[in-house]
């Protein structure tokens, strides 16, 4: 559940909670404040043990991350599996604002996919990211029980994920849709059960640790799951209940009476639930769960794992309305000789050779001293999420302000592979002399990334593609500049960033909530779909440019002056960075190239400007 679904003070009193039995919370995909990264001065930790890798990217960064002990990549959701979750604008208010690197009063959506990940390869490709920015914490995907999960989870297990959560249609706040709530999704005892089968019989068990969730309750749930094939249980809606929920179902209106799934500041001070009410209710769970494995004769939760042998159907299945049912299929045991449960970590040998480990050796007098430090390297499209540890490593020695710009200067050449530059914090600097593969900029956090053609090259950067799909996906900071066209979804859920790009493919800024990007050609189509934040220039030579956005969203303004100044100073950054003649040429004959831009201006932000514009005169 993550802070915007229910509040603050709810929040943190589950972290609280669990952080003192030994178990973990999840942030959900919402972000994180920093200021609970400290313990509190009684030892309380209000910090979330798991962060969420959502597809709205909210809050990623490269300090959030190296702040977990596991990094949760949501690819659904059981309450409304196929659904990207949605916060109501009445809802976001100045803290959710700030952590989310959003605008308060303006609602946000999540896409309903992750936008680099359309295939098993993307979603390893990810779980590789991850493990680059904290190589010190597990990565879990969480996954919908449906038919054909197992198969899936078999690609995560292959794809190095430390863990597989697979969720049921039965949890959910109320702030899911009630039609996802009565009629998506299914039990979690199925996808369980596929999940358990098609990893075994492959032997993929081994290796990666199994969670389930989707309305546990008691420890005969737990019991059920363990025996089914889980090493972990997920709770949500029962300890909400513990800290005094009532469900009345009303989370997406912003009523909730006893101020748990609110943010309104009167409603919120209603909230009387403590860590010891969520401690209390699970020494319950664990005490009957303790019972019944002392009547099947076991000592330990590993002992459980797989025991499907150890579920007896007929007497569930003896009322008139369950006659006929057949359980066979759910209570298969692969007849082979492999491991029922997780017992060998997965194989991370392969970050012992990366690019990013010579990085650290040479950057070593930035990472001990703060002093600044040039490398010059070659590099390959073998050599993927470049700079990641890096920033990593910064992060944990500097916190979230990293170090000063230009502090580590990294300049490559030739052609970099995927998720270049991945959640670079302040202080570094990428500059390739080539091209990039997809996922440039992926989460962004301060860092500076330059793509530039070859010196000496004679084709038009204007015509080139010099960056792939899915740039900037989810970033919070920093700059980017590239001499030439980027791919699809560039700026995709941008949330901080400046840009400057030379033209871009299909679904230009989608999702974005924040950042500038400044568009020197042209554009694909369907242009700042699901925009609500940030603002994109571009420069309409054809006077076509209407005719490629999606008008649902955004509107086209004119630029102003206070605009013209905001274009003019990222188009100089472009070309001092990479000495762009279309960017000098736009700056020579800015008489002829102004009249041209257009502001492209997202429609829940204007009007939430305005309401704040209104608010102050009104407090004047």
């Amino acid at each position: 559940m993550s802070y915007g679904s229910i509040s603050l003070e709810s929040h943190q009193t589950l972290a609280i909670a669990m952080n003192r039995i030994g178990g973990k919370s999840n942030t959900g995909e919402g972000g994180e404040d920093p200021s609970r990264f400290t313990p509190e001065p009684n030892g309380d930790l209000r910090r979330s043990a798991i962060k969420q890798v959502a597809s709205g990217r909210f809050g990623v960064t490269s300090w959030y991350l190296v702040n977990s002990d596991e990094m949760q990549i949501k690819m659904a959701q059981g309450a409304k599996p196929g659904e990207g979750g949605e916060l109501p604008g009445h809802k976001v208010n100045e803290t959710i604002a700030r952590t989310r690197y959003s605008t308060p009063g303006v609602g946000l959506i999540s896409p309903p996919p992750h936008h680099d990940i359309y295939s098993i390869e993307d979603l390893a490709q990810l779980i590789y990211d991850l493990k680059n920015a904290n190589r010190q914490g597990r990565v879990s995907v969480k996954l919908v029980a449906e038919s054909g999960v197992g198969t899936i989870a078999a690609g995560v297990s292959k794809g190095r994920a430390d863990g597989v959560l697979i969720s049921g249609h039965d949890g959910g706040t109320g702030a899911s849709p009630q039609a996802s709530i009565k009629y998506a999704g299914l039990p979690w005892e199925i996808g369980l059960a596929e999940t358990q089968q098609v990893l075994v019989l492959n032997d993929l068990r081994s290796r990666i640790r199994v969670q389930t969730d989707g309305g546990l309750k008691t420890g005969r749930d737990v019991a059920v799951a363990a025996l089914l094939g889980a090493d972990e249980f997920g709770f949500a809606t029962a300890p909400l209940v513990a800290m005094g929920c009532i469900l009345m179902r009303v989370c997406h209106l912003n009523t909730c009476p006893v101020g748990i799934a609110t943010q309104d500041p009167v409603l919120r001070e209603r909230f009387a639930g403590l860590p010891e009410h969520v401690v209390r209710y699970f020494h319950f769970v664990a005490e009957e769960l303790r019972e019944i494995m002392a009547q099947l004769g076991f000592r330990t939760i590993d002992e459980m794992i797989g025991r499907v042998d150890r579920l007896a159907p007929p007497r569930a299945i003896d009322h008139w309305k369950a006659r006929g049912l057949d359980f066979s299929a759910l209570l298969h045991r692969p007849d082979v000789d492999h491991a029922i449960r997780q017992c060998v970590a997965q194989d991370w040998s392969l970050l012992d050779d990366v690019l990013d480990n010579q990085l650290l050796e040479l950057a070593a007098p930035a990472l001990e001293g703060g002093e600044p430090v040039r490398i010059d390297l070659p590099i390959r499209n073998t050599d993927r999420t470049v700079g990641t540890i890096l920033g990593s490593e910064v992060s944990r020695k500097y916190g979230e302000q990293g170090l000063p710009e230009d502090t580590i200067q990294l300049n490559f050449k030739g052609s970099a592979g995927q998720s270049l530059g991945a959640f670079c914090t302040d202080g570094i600097t990428i500059t390739v002399e080539g091209d990039t593969n997809d996922y440039c900029g992926k989460g962004l956090c301060g860092g500076k990334i330059v793509v530039k053609v070859p010196a000496g090259s004679d084709f038009d950067p204007g015509s080139n593609i010099i960056t792939g799909n899915v740039v900037l996906y989810g970033a919070t900071g920093g700059e980017a500049y590239f001499q030439g066209v980027a791919g699809e979804r560039f700026a995709v859920r941008n949330s901080g960033a400046d840009t400057v790009v030379e033209g871009v493919g299909d679904h230009g800024c989608e999702y974005m909530t924040g950042g500038r990007a400044v568009i020197l050609g042209r554009t694909g189509r369907n242009f700042g779909a699901g925009m609500s934040g940030g603002f994109a220039y571009v420069l309409d030579e054809d006077g076509l440019f209407h005719a490629r956005i999606n008008p649902e969203r955004v509107d086209l303004d004119p630029v102003s002056a206070e605009d013209e100044e905001i274009i003019q100073r990222l188009v100089r950054r472009h070309f001092q960075y990479t000495r762009s003649k279309r960017a000098d040429e736009v700056l020579r004959k800015w008489e002829d190239y102004g009249p041209k831009f257009v502001k492209v201006f997202p429609k829940d932000l204007k009007v939430a400007l305005e309401s704040r514009l209104e608010a102050h005169l009104g407090d004047g």
